[in-house]
């Protein structure tokens, strides 16, 4: 989540002040014009150098009263440098305004990885708000798998409106030929996600929905509410994952109904992640999904998964990150007793949503269901684990109307990867393995 921690993505927020220029450039007869993106990169530059005790002597004391120069080299080097290498060149600056605040998106290259932003977010007296590592917003050239064919679908832009107030931009992929056809609705992962469910260079949905579409099966792919209108969300005290994403794909379902080209006792949802969690309780409220596919759904309370997936990063970067990891344990036990205000938010999300995900189960859920599953996991995942397939697996092994399936190779986007799994190699090229995209067609159509 980026809202709520996303389970593919570690951001560095730091709230943080710098001037426009120097004062030797204040003290010039005719200094030159000095823009945001040119502050922007002294700033990087400063990073690159590893003068950390520059950039952080540029913080405000707001800051500085709360976080040490040791914890800012710290976070710095445990939380970037040991996932994605150091800075070693700047690609691009870009300037956009964001919600009345204007942004830096300085593209880098990092030496473990390919590239990733450095967002700045100033002020309009040209201080700096914040500072994130993001997965970069340099557009990337799509590149489709082999496993797709181009000239077997065709793709309609069509609206998923739960309500006039958050109408969602989406895409409908149709084969060509002679319908009707089995649909397949996909629901995002944890975050803000876009409809190709983006990650630096890699679009997971996309790559779904070209290979389905290429053996006959409708596709339908949307903005998550929360990219959408991230602003305004933000300001909500009162969400729950019924808003975040039940009744968006319930809207889904109804758009893949009325479709001409849809064969209604054919629809199925396919949940990834946080949408794999999710999906049983989506079927549970909408019996025209006759299957659901769940793609790494975890069974575990998202807070777990959370302090899992950064202990497990803090261990294999042999680095101490004892301090923020306590840090981390406090905001879970806050969670597990729901000892926080209406008003306070936790991982980007009010009490409200933490309530609700309290007496959720996802597999007490699917077990209250009379509907074909199948359980996909990748064993190299290490957001959700081996640990919630065994969880699915041991409820519905026997269980005739459920299939589940484990890739000894595949991570959490079910893309091939090699060697100790990290949060860097989502930021390698790829595509969704073709055996996933073979099983899943070979399901639907068994169905």
């Amino acid at each position: 989540m980026k809202k709520l921690i996303p389970l593919a993505i570690l951001l560095l927020f730091l709230g943080s002040v710098l001037s426009g220029c120097t004062q030797q450039q204040q003290q010039e007869e005719n200094p030159p014009v000095t823009t945001l993106e040119d502050v922007a990169k002294d700033v990087v530059v400063m990073l690159m150098e590893k003068n950390l005790t520059g950039v952080y002597s540029l913080f405000n004391t707001s800051i500085t009263t709360q976080l040490s120069l040791d914890g800012f080299v710290n976070i710095w080097e445990e939380q970037i440098v040991a996932p994605y290498g150091n800075i070693t060149k700047i690609v691009r600056t870009r300037l956009i305004n964001e919600s009345g605040s204007s942004v830096v998106y300085v593209t880098c290259n990092f030496s473990k990885t390919q590239v990733l932003d450095v967002k700045i977010t100033f002020n309009s007296q040209e201080k700096i708000l914040s500072l994130l590592i993001v997965p970069t917003q340099e557009v990337f050239e799509y590149v489709p798998p082999s496993y797709v064919n181009l000239q077997g679908f065709t793709e309609q832009n069509v609206s998923i409106i739960a309500d006039e107030h958050w109408k969602l931009p989406a895409t409908l992929t149709i084969p060509i030929g002679d319908g009707p056809f089995p649909a397949v609705l996909l629901v995002h992962g944890s975050g803000p996600n876009d409809r190709d469910e983006s990650y630096g260079p890699n679009k997971p949905f996309k790559d779904i929905a070209w290979g389905l579409a290429s053996r006959g099966i409708v596709v339908l792919r949307y903005e998550k509410r929360t990219l959408q209108y991230s602003d305004e969300i933000a300001q909500l005290n009162n969400f729950t994952v019924q808003d975040e994403t039940i009744t968006d794909a319930i809207a889904g379902v109804n758009v893949l109904v009325s479709s001409s080209v849809v064969d209604p006792s054919k629809i199925f949802v396919l949940g990834h992640s946080l949408g794999g969690m999710l999906a049983p309780r989506i079927a549970l409220q909408d019996n025209k999904i006759k299957g659901l596919i769940l793609l790494a759904g975890p069974t575990r309370h998202l807070e777990d998964l959370i302090l899992e997936q950064s202990r497990y990063l803090a261990t294999i970067s042999g680095l101490n990150q004892s301090a923020e990891l306590t840090e981390l344990e406090r905001q879970v036990m806050m969670i597990k007793n729901l000892s926080m205000n209406e008003t306070d938010k936790i991982f980007g999300v009010p009490k409200s949503y933490w309530v609700d995900l309290a007496t959720y189960d996802p597999v007490q859920s699917a077990q209250l269901l009379d509907i074909p599953m199948f359980i996909l996991q990748g064993e190299r995942d290490y957001q959700v684990t081996m640990v919630d397939y065994d969880q699915w697996n041991e409820t519905f092994s026997s269980n005739p109307l459920v299939r589940l399936k484990t890739y000894p190779s595949l991570n959490h986007f079910f893309m091939t990867g090699t060697g100790i799994p990290t949060n860097a190699e989502y930021m390698v090229e790829g595509h969704v393995d073709e055996d996933v995209v073979l099983d899943i067609t070979s399901w639907i159509t068994t169905q």
